[in-house]
């Protein structure tokens, strides 16, 4: 089993660095770190394509948070799924959870949905400011 990271801010002002940091706390191998600076929301993302290249069946991958691998429900499930297909698992530092075993799975998505649910608040209410 190998240990790699994922780590995503949302805009090029934000900084990956709390992130990157707890990943190497907890083991993960600075040249198994894989980032990116970009919207959640946005499929297409280097840093998340090139670690679907690299993991293996066995590796496992973690997030400091779930919303920094994805914010839509959707997008979520389907990473889960892709990633649970080749053999890999996903566990998220701080909320504590891991896409091992159907439980962990089933939280993963509930929680997921809830995120999206904030975003989606949040979004309302930066609209009715404008």
């Amino acid at each position: 089993m190998r240990l790699f990271g994922y780590a995503r801010v949302s805009t090029s002002q934000q900084s990956l660095d709390i992130q990157i940091k707890a990943l190497r706390e907890v083991g993960v191998e600075k040249n198994r770190i894989f980032a990116d600076k970009a919207s959640g929301s946005h499929v297409n993302r280097d840093g998340l394509s090139l670690l679907r290249v690299k993991v293996e069946h066995g590796d496992v991958i973690l997030v400091k948070k779930l919303d920094r691998l994805g914010r839509d429900t959707a997008d979520m499930i389907s990473l889960i799924k892709e990633f649970d297909n080749l053999g890999v698992a996903i566990r998220f530092l701080d909320d504590g959870i891991s896409t091992e075993g159907a439980m962990g799975k089933m939280v993963v998505t509930i929680l997921s949905a809830v995120a999206q649910a904030e975003r989606q608040r949040y979004l309302s209410e930066l609209m009715k400011g404008v």
